[in-house]
């Protein structure tokens, strides 16, 4: 019975943030296991374009960082934000949510040409976070019970928490930096007198993944609490 109810939740979360979230899980859980290591997983332009371990443009997005709080609260905000934006502003259009993993994890892997970062995922998620908050700007938020705020200031916030946490920023400023990319090309641009859509889903994608009817039995997350994640004392991140 527990079985069947824990699959019947797992198959409710929408198939995008369902896969991602899926591999990110597993893939910690066989390098706690030892199966593998990070030093397999790990972003390295050298070993990708010369020894052709091209594996290593999807794993270094995969890997978090051992099972701890640093982990939890990645996973955490990872699938709530990446849930909300496909069952939101993604809602029926599945394709082009795939084509914004797309078109931001190969900015990102373009920048981390430059930059001396060895896993993308951290900043994959802010960029998520990111698109969220620009989507929703009128919605409060509560963070820990120590700050409220609108929901466009909750990408600087949770880079002041990596600060205090004694972490890099360059991750969180790589991830706003393409989520604001996205943003502007895809919200802000099309807008504009002039302007027009730049990012334009390929119509292969659309043929896999937006021929399928909806499930008339989906039960999506309430949009009226976004954010929603209890933090003890009965506080929530947003809502």
């Amino acid at each position: 019975m527990a079985y069947q109810t824990f699959r019947q939740e797992y198959m409710q979360i929408p198939p995008v943030t369902r896969a991602y979230t899926t591999a990110c899980v597993l893939t910690t859980a066989v390098v706690q296991l030892e199966i593998i290591t990070p030093f397999q997983l790990y972003f390295n332009p050298e070993l990708i374009f010369r020894n052709y371990q091209v594996w290593r443009l999807i794993t270094n997005f995969l890997f978090f960082g051992p099972v701890g709080f640093n982990f939890l609260f990645n996973m955490i905000f990872l699938y709530r934000y990446c849930r909300m934006l496909e069952e939101g502003s993604f809602r029926g259009r599945t394709a082009d949510f795939v084509f914004m993993f797309l078109f931001g994890g190969l900015l990102m892997t373009i920048f981390g040409l430059f930059v001396n970062l060895v896993f993308l995922g951290q900043a994959f998620t802010i960029m998520l976070v990111y698109v969220w908050s620009r989507r929703n700007p009128y919605v409060r938020m509560n963070f820990f019970g120590l700050l409220n705020f609108q929901a466009p200031f909750l990408p600087w916030v949770l880079m002041g928490f990596s600060l205090l946490l004694g972490n890099s920023i360059i991750v969180d400023l790589l991830g706003i930096a393409v989520g604001h990319i996205y943003f502007f090309l895809e919200d802000v641009f099309p807008n504009q007198p002039g302007g027009g859509r730049i990012l334009k889903t390929p119509y292969i994608l659309k043929a896999i993944f937006d021929t399928q009817d909806e499930d008339p039995n989906y039960n999506p997350l309430p949009e009226d609490r976004p954010g929603g994640f209890a933090w003890g004392e009965g506080q929530r991140l947003g809502g």
